[in-house]
């Protein structure tokens, strides 16, 4: 079976007419709530990737993966937890999903976070060109997470940058059994939570856990932090 992906927040899927915003741009009207748009993260493309291809290519992978496996969107359904109105918005690229929804719907199929994205040409050495790193973005523009390792090519290890917002905190549900992470203080602060935890790690820092518990990533200081997180699933 392929690694197993962790479980995050429920959250609708958001639609595609409600494009991503810039890092900073102001809410727009009629919006939820900021506590709750900052748990929704919109994918955007950089370089040559666009926000709509990246879309499409979300969909067409995820429709692939689910027929690979025989599941009818009412399988899915029932496996991933997101209702099968929005998985059949996903499949047919009407919609932005938003990052838990994703995570979802990778742990339905039982899949990493990556193989959603598509999975790259598996060679001796892959290189991820920086103008083809796809961005993950809350709508808030509080937290950038950037995959940092091709799709496909590290089994069961994902690697990510990510960058907080000064104030900003963004919280995880537990992932699944035997999840292990480990994150690196490159610039500023973390405030990390684990469980009933709590750790202050500056620059230089590393701290690793299993993540098969609530936990969080807080920047208490005033400019951004930079950490990278690595993500190790159960195989």
């Amino acid at each position: 079976m392929a690694s197993r992906t962790p479980r995050r927040p429920a959250s609708e899927a958001v639609p595609a007419a409600s494009a991503p915003r810039p890092a900073g741009a102001e809410p727009e009207s009629g919006g939820r709530a900021s506590a709750d748009a900052a748990s929704e993260i919109a994918l955007l493309g950089e370089g040559d990737i666009g926000a709509a291809e990246l879309t499409r290519r979300l969909a067409d992978n995820i429709r692939t993966l689910r027929k690979a496996r025989g599941y009818s969107l009412d399988d899915m359904a029932r496996r991933s937890g997101v209702s099968r109105a929005s998985l059949s918005q996903v499949e047919t690229a009407k919609t932005n999903p938003t990052i838990a929804i994703l995570w979802k719907i990778a742990a339905g199929l039982e899949v990493p976070f990556s193989a959603l994205l598509g999975a790259d040409k598996t060679e001796r050495v892959s290189v991820l060109r920086r103008p083809d790193q796809r961005v993950l973005r809350s709508a808030d523009g509080q937290l950038e997470s950037r995959p940092l390792t091709p799709a496909g090519t590290l089994g069961g290890v994902e690697v990510y940058e990510l960058r907080l917002a000064p104030r900003a905190v963004h919280s995880s549900e537990p992932h699944a059994p035997g999840t292990g992470e480990s994150v690196t203080v490159l610039v500023g602060q973390l405030r990390l939570r684990v469980a009933e935890e709590v750790h202050d790690l500056s620059a230089g820092d590393t701290a690793s856990f299993a993540a098969d518990v609530p936990h969080s990533y807080e920047n208490p200081g005033r400019t951004h932090t930079l950490v990278h997180n690595v993500i190790v699933y159960q195989r």
